[in-house]
């Protein structure tokens, strides 16, 4: 058994735990990370890359169709064989030697194997071959394992073998039919990108689409959803499932319908990679969330750090990576005796993880969202006023798409004169996230916004109409 000592360990080498090992090591940290899959991560191979990849193409071709001159030229629709090699491609195969590459020349040491702590500031490394390796860190351990699919309690699914967001973002053939269990965002995108291929869907969830967002923003989707061909089955449960000897699978709905599939995905939620890290030599309970603080100090430690999924702040990889950037120097401040800048939007705390998340659901039509829901607002006992617009009535929209459809929301805290939650729904709307992730991070007054001339004729126009419908105050 050997020993070596860093001032960082990283445990994952997603795009999170690259970011705080980076981060620290440009800081002047002797930094390693490790990792006993690919690395990368899930973003890179089974999540955000290889998801946005098998929607483009149908996006693309949806948008097209919209168009007048533009869908006159469509004679065909989708090449799934063309679309499984193009997402391929952005997994490089499911092979990180490029990841790797990058590793190497920001001299930042891999160690491959699994990895569990052993005490503070101790953690111990399995290779793949078995061998066993010690490591000792001089300032920090940070973990960004990740999440994984939660499995939910139905009579028979683990028999039948289900798609996990996985099996569903690496298959390479289309079932001829596939049953979503799930309305969140994971659920109806892939039920969005697997139509798109050919697929026959049927989507499945315990309650309304998206219920974390808007509600019009769930309704629209379902729409969207629907005219793809997908059958929605909205509030409704599933007893139990079977697979019977051909392969095929069954599931027996709480409306006593039935809906069989070749293929199953599970998308019901995530929950963390933490049961085998040895949480339970260092007072944690394995298996569980990771409580922390703002710079992603585990509670009642002085040296062990959770980042990104692990933390259950804010699942997504963009929110994952702004945390890991706020550790990374957050750990090297505290290594080297500096002042740690905690304070609320200081450089080594992520603020916006409490009411500034933006995100995209890459369904047709998109949903791009940020900061407050106008229900989360009002649970808060904020004083708010919501104005609302129709996307489509824009000039900009217009010209993007015939009869385009869409909506716009903004929240407004009536005290303090700022935009505390913006959400679109629309063709093309990530596009106009930004704009709304900068207003409400910057607190930016109505009164300043009304300067901020939207280009004509651009989709931005939308923030002129709903300032105009919010009225200018006195």
């Amino acid at each position: 058994m050997t020993e070596d000592t860093y001032d960082l360990i990283v445990i994952g080498a997603g795009a999170v735990g690259e970011n705080v090992a980076d981060y620290a090591h440009k800081r002047g940290l002797r930094t390693a990370i490790v990792e006993s899959e690919l690395v990368g991560g899930e973003c890179s191979y089974w999540a955000c890359m290889p998801s946005k990849a098998l929607l483009r193409s149908g996006h693309a071709l949806r948008a097209a169709s919209r168009l007048g001159g533009a869908k006159e030229a469509i004679s065909g629709g989708v090449n799934a064989s063309a679309v499984l090699a193009r997402r391929n491609s952005f997994t490089s195969g499911w092979k990180d030697e490029g990841q790797v590459a990058w590793l190497k020349s920001a001299d930042i040491d891999l160690l491959r194997g699994r990895a569990r702590l052993t005490g503070p500031r101790r953690i111990e490394v399995t290779t793949p071959t078995g061998e066993v390796h010690e490591y000792v860190a001089r300032g920090a351990v940070a973990i960004a394992t990740g999440s994984q699919h939660a499995m939910p309690d139905i009579d028979g699914l683990v028999e039948a073998a289900p798609w996990g967001t996985r099996e569903a973002t690496s298959a390479q053939r289309v079932p001829e039919s596939l049953l979503v269990i799930g309305g969140g965002v994971a659920g109806t995108e892939l039920a969005t990108a697997w139509a798109s291929l050919g697929s026959t869907v049927t989507l499945v969830a315990r309650g309304r689409l998206l219920g974390g967002q808007e509600p019009f923003a769930g309704e629209l989707v379902e729409k969207g959803l629907r005219e793809l061909g997908v059958d929605v089955r909205v509030r409704t449960d599933i007893d139990r499932v079977t697979r019977d000897e051909k392969g095929m699978a069954t599931a027996f709905l709480n409306d006593g319908s039935a809906v069989t599939a070749q293929e199953i995905l599970v998308a019901t939620g995530r929950v963390p990679q933490t049961s085998d890290l040895g949480l339970e030599t260092v007072g944690l309970t394995p298996g569980d969330w990771i409580d922390v603080d703002d710079t992603m100090l585990v509670a009642g430690t002085d040296w062990l750090y959770a980042v990104g999924d692990v933390n259950h702040r804010a699942l997504l990889t963009h929110q994952g990576k702004y945390q890991a950037r706020a550790a990374g120097e957050a750990i090297a401040a505290r290594l080297h005796g500096e002042t740690v800048r905690d304070t609320p939007w200081g450089a080594h705390v992520a603020t916006a993880d409490h009411a500034a998340v933006p995100q995209v659901t890459f369904t047709d039509p998109e949903v791009a969202s940020v900061g407050l829901t106008e229900r989360e607002a009002q649970a808060q006992g904020r004083n708010i006023r919501a104005v609302e617009y129709d996307l489509g009535a824009v000039a900009g929209s217009a010209l993007q798409a015939d009869g385009y459809q869409g909506r716009a929301k903004m929240i407004v805290d009536e005290d303090r004169s700022v935009i505390v939650g913006v959400t679109f729904v629309g063709q093309d709307v990530a596009e106009l996230l930004q704009a709304a992730t900068v207003a409400v991070v910057g607190e930016v007054t109505l009164d300043r916004l009304w300067h901020a001339v939207p280009a004509y004729p651009t989709m931005n126009e939308i923030w002129l109409r709903l300032l105009e419908a919010y009225g200018r105050q006195p």
